[in-house]
């Protein structure tokens, strides 16, 4: 009798212990299915983004190569804009296989999952499934990061090809944009600023310096790096000398 008693409550304890693991194995994989369905609709957003971004490349690309066919003259300019429109769409194509073999490969984790759906998971299915998802949450992380720059690039060839079109076309710059004189040189009219690329300043634009709140002069950028630029003083808009601390704010804005 003592025997029997005893396997019954050592059944009952295996039920009991059962029950507890499947509950917290089921919730593991609620939360992971959890996650997976929002990056889901990340990985779509991105690779809409990447779309249009690689359209709008090619786009500018072939409008950049008519400009070209069109001019009497070809300057290295034109010819590094062209090169860095075709790295940039052949960037994009290259990235845009990426984003789709991600999307295959989060197809068929979707598909293991809906497998082990009636059973249920085991800890290691989910061990292999949270891998699978960080995975697929760095490959998003870097084509963001990627998109941005490609954005950046396209802004840049975007302006130059204004200007290629008509010289004397007003270039825009960011309505946020401020920056100081970091160096000026008045025996040749030009001077040193502190934005550059990273803060989407482009060749030709034109910004305003000022100190405490009066007029010095209008200076157009004529070089511009990562994170500095070169400008020119313009003939006839120096009110006042030029020097270090001066503020700069974009003459033609962007609305």
């Amino acid at each position: 009798m003592l025997i029997r008693i005893s396997l019954i409550i050592a059944i009952v304890a295996g039920l009991a212990v059962g029950t507890l693991n499947f509950v917290k194995v089921k919730t593991i994989i609620t939360e992971t299915r959890t996650e997976r369905d929002e990056w889901h609709g990340k990985y779509d957003t991105t690779f809409q983004q990447l779309t249009e971004t690689k359209k709008d490349l090619t786009q500018k690309t072939t409008e950049l190569t008519q400009t070209q066919e069109t001019l009497k003259t070809t300057t290295a300019e034109k010819v590094k804009a062209v090169a860095t429109a075709e790295a940039q769409t052949k960037r994009a194509t290259q990235l845009s296989e990426e984003l789709a073999n991600t999307k295959t490969e989060r197809d068929n984790a979707q598909v293991e999952a809906a497998q082990y759906r009636g059973s249920g998971l085991t800890p290691d299915q989910v061990v292999s499934l949270n891998k699978t998802l960080k995975q697929t949450q760095d490959n998003v992380a870097e084509a963001q990061v990627i998109i941005k720059g490609l954005q950046k690039k396209n802004t840049k060839l975007e302006a130059e090809l204004k200007i290629y079109r008509d010289p004397e076309a007003i270039v825009y710059l960011p309505q946020s944009l401020k920056g100081k004189v970091v160096v000026s040189d008045p025996k040749w009219n030009f001077v040193v600023l502190n934005v550059g690329e990273d803060q989407q300043v482009v060749t030709n634009g034109e910004l305003l310096v000022s100190r405490n709140g009066q007029l010095v002069a209008k200076v157009k950028v004529t070089s511009v790096q990562k994170d500095r630029c070169y400008a020119n003083v313009l003939p006839g808009w120096q009110i006042g000398e030029i020097l270090e601390g001066d503020q700069v704010i974009p003459a033609h804005p962007a609305s």
